[in-house]
């Protein structure tokens, strides 16, 4: 029994090239974006992987690196289930502004604490904590039964909604997963053993 998992972040979008805060916004993926995830579907295909369904958020710049990569892989007809609870994290106020000038509106050392804290949420927005305290629900009922079932899974979802499931699967403290950068268009290849602790990781970044 396989027990594969496999995470990737959407590929590069048009508000990263521009430093801008996302949350539930929908910029499309930039032509490096594109290219990311191409590749990371030829990756995957040259591992011999593949999948038995996927699932991916209710952001177009995750279902679109998830359709680049199932092309790749030969399983553009393959079951997907879309779910905002894997949506990336709500950047509230933030939204749409650029880094620097948020910085220039509220203060370095306020966006940092809002960018980089486990538990503080921007205005009208979520922590990191408030993400993991919606993904991980979903993932613990929805998709975690199904890898320990033996299904091979593929995630298209964020930085922010993987940083959840990696704190989780990993066993990381809330400081621990705020350090952990997630490239875009990487994939993360997990295989878990029958108490859905991990067996063996491979991240295609390294």
């Amino acid at each position: 029994m396989e027990r594969l998992l496999v995470l990737v972040r959407h590929g590069q979008s048009e508000w990263n090239l521009k430093n801008l805060f996302t949350g539930w916004e929908n910029p499309g993926l930039t032509e490096q974006g594109v290219k990311e995830a191409h590749a990371a579907g030829k990756a995957l295909q040259e591992l011999g992987l593949s999948f038995d369904i996927a699932f991916t958020s209710d952001l177009s710049r995750a279902q679109r690196t998830l359709s680049i990569m199932l092309d790749e892989l030969g399983q553009s007809d393959l079951e997907t289930i879309r779910d905002q609870a894997l949506n990336e994290r709500d950047y509230g106020d933030l939204t749409g502004l650029n880094k620097d000038d948020a910085r220039a509106k509220w203060g370095e050392e306020q966006v940092h604490i809002w960018r980089r804290s486990f538990d503080i949420p921007p205005p009208g927005g979520e922590s990191l904590k408030d993400t993991a305290d919606r993904v991980l629900p979903y993932f613990e009922a929805k998709i975690l039964p199904r890898v320990l079932n033996g299904e091979r899974i593929l995630i298209s979802a964020h930085g922010n909604s993987l940083r959840a499931l990696i704190m989780r699967l990993e066993g990381l403290s809330g400081e621990e997963i705020l350090k952990r950068e997630l490239g875009t268009g990487t994939p993360i290849i997990y295989r878990l053993d029958e108490n859905g602790g991990i067996a063996s990781k491979q991240d295609l970044a390294a």
